[in-house]
């Protein structure tokens, strides 16, 4: 197990955008090698930190992570305009339409508070956004690979 870098954050930012994008485009938008892009996706595969395509992380590779959902109500006719700001953000790792009191989900990643912090100042000034609320995640109580036992006998 090893750490997540600053190009490694990058460039799973990058394919949580587009998981097919080519080597040479992704080495061109990152700055770096297509030798150094090789390298660092076989790590990520290897090392199980990438454990599919469309990219999904694991959660415990980045532990130290800020995770959460928010809620977001948007004004009128706005959502579309809404939903490609909100795609231009590499923090946003899925997002959700949603019915009821709110008009979107979004479900956010960051590397600290500062930066959640900057992110949810650049989430509420999007043009359309007129309310949000947000819930860190602080641990998951349930997972995939957990087995699931029930918590206790079944009443008659």
């Amino acid at each position: 197990m090893f750490p997540l870098d600053d190009l490694d954050r990058r460039l799973l930012a990058v394919l949580r955008v587009n998981g097919r994008e080519p080597v040479a485009g992704l080495a061109r938008g990152l700055g770096v090698t297509r030798s150094t892009i090789i390298s660092r996706l076989k790590r990520l595969t290897d090392s199980g930190t990438i454990v599919g395509f469309g990219v999904r992380i694991r959660e415990d590779r980045d532990p130290n992570a800020i995770r959460a959902i928010t809620l977001i109500e948007v004004e009128g006719r706005a959502t579309d305009r809404v939903i490609h700001s909100l795609r231009g953000f590499p923090e946003v790792e899925a997002l959700h339409s949603t019915n009821g009191g709110w008009d979107l989900v979004a479900e956010l990643r960051t590397d600290s508070l500062a930066d959640f912090d900057r992110l949810l100042g650049q989430v509420r000034s999007i043009e359309g956004v007129v309310n949000s609320e947000t819930s860190l995640l602080l641990s998951s109580v349930a997972h995939d690979d957990l087995p699931t036992t029930p918590s206790r006998a079944p009443r008659p």
